[in-house]
């Protein structure tokens, strides 16, 4: 079936979806400032020096995220917003890491409810900070489930969270964005090897395919339509996959649709293996045992949280990776270079009507 034949499941969709949410409960957002970033006062020269940034990071209580808002603090130059489901863990977390306690910020964000997002959203700006980057990097996995789950708005839940909680979350900051004076302003959405089909990871099966989106634009509800993007039976690796191929998709539609009138840098990118991250933790035992070393000493792919972390915070601060609508990686030297995307994942006519429909989605069109 055509993408554009696609978009006629939507107004069933919606209905599905929209009893769902009557049934969900209600998610109430809570927000705590820590502190507020300082901002350098001008020099007896009359000179400003520059201020402090603030980067929003979603997921940042745990694994990468975490290891960015600890790599960025430490410079002393920028304020995080840790942007967290679990308000206690992300701040006990922060300290245990050794963050400072005026380095950050924890905002309660549930990327499963776009009621939560937009309470973030409007949370965020009740603490009057400037907003500079905001980093997507919060995701869900769930390789070993049977049967699929699903957000507080009636999503399969991969997808939901780490595609459709993003976009709505992205497009509403962005006009935070477009307003900051700071040099660089940045949105960055992390990508994944596995959804590149142009590599060696992303050839292991089940390979990430959108196909013509019927799914996405059927609401990924199971009522009266697939849960997975391509309309297929559900998988939950597949579908993680799938959600990655969007995320990368939709950095390339924001820099087309924005950069130029913005001024803000889009981009991706893939800091390497965190084979001991967090986010393996619902695959199967044998799984989390074998993988870590077999990255470490087969595919010599494996990369710290630490190490990735850093290679986060490089794409938030430095310099020399302004270039939009990139797709970082790095070598094994650590040294950032511009990597490919796949056929499907640099598919503009697809990036456009994954765009058009996630805007129907979530309420934005």
């Amino acid at each position: 079936m055509a993408l554009q034949a696609a978009t006629s499941f939507l107004p069933s969709a919606l209905s599905a979806r929209k009893e769902r949410v009557s049934r969900s409960a209600d998610i109430r957002a809570q927000t705590a400032a820590v502190s507020s970033p300082s901002v350098t006062p001008a020099s007896p020269s009359g000179k400003k020096t520059l201020r402090k940034g603030t980067a929003v990071i979603t997921g940042a209580s745990s694994g990468l995220g975490l290891a960015t808002a600890k790599a960025l603090a430490e410079t002393g130059k920028w304020h995080v917003i840790m942007a967290c489901r679990d308000f206690l863990k992300a701040s006990r977390a922060a300290k245990a890491a050794g963050m400072d306690k005026d380095s950050f910020t924890v905002v309660h964000l549930d990327l499963a409810s776009l009621d939560s997002v937009r309470q973030f959203v409007r949370n965020v700006r009740q603490l009057e900070m400037p907003i500079d980057v905001v980093v997507c990097n919060a995701a869900v996995y769930q390789p070993t489930a049977k049967e699929p789950s699903y957000t507080a708005d009636g999503f399969e839940m991969s997808v939901g969270v780490n595609h459709l909680g993003h976009f709505l979350l992205a497009r509403e900051l962005l006009s935070d964005l477009q307003s900051s004076d700071y040099p660089s302003k940045r949105l960055i959405i992390v990508g994944s090897i596995t959804g590149n089909t142009n590599t060696l990871a992303g050839n292991v099966p089940p390979k990430a395919n959108l196909g013509d989106l019927r799914g996405l634009a059927g609401g990924l509800n199971g009522v009266g339509s697939s849960v997975m993007i391509d309309g297929g039976e559900f998988d939950g690796a597949k579908a993680y996959k799938d959600s990655k191929v969007c995320n990368m998709l939709t950095m390339q539609e924001f820099h087309r649709r924005y950069h130029e009138e913005t001024g803000v840098t889009f981009a991706s990118l893939y800091p390497g293996c965190i084979a001991t991250t967090g986010l393996f933790r619902e695959h199967i035992p044998l799984f989390r045992l074998l993988f870590p070393p077999f990255q470490k000493y087969i595919t010599k792919g494996y990369v710290s949280e630490e190490e990735a972390g850093k290679r986060l915070a490089q794409v938030v601060s430095d310099p020399s990776l302004t270039k939009s609508g990139v797709y970082w990686s790095w070598n094994k030297n650590s040294a950032s270079f511009e990597n490919q995307l796949s056929e499907e994942a640099s598919d503009a006519d697809k990036a456009k009507k994954l765009w058009e429909i996630s805007e129907k989605l979530v309420g934005l069109a």
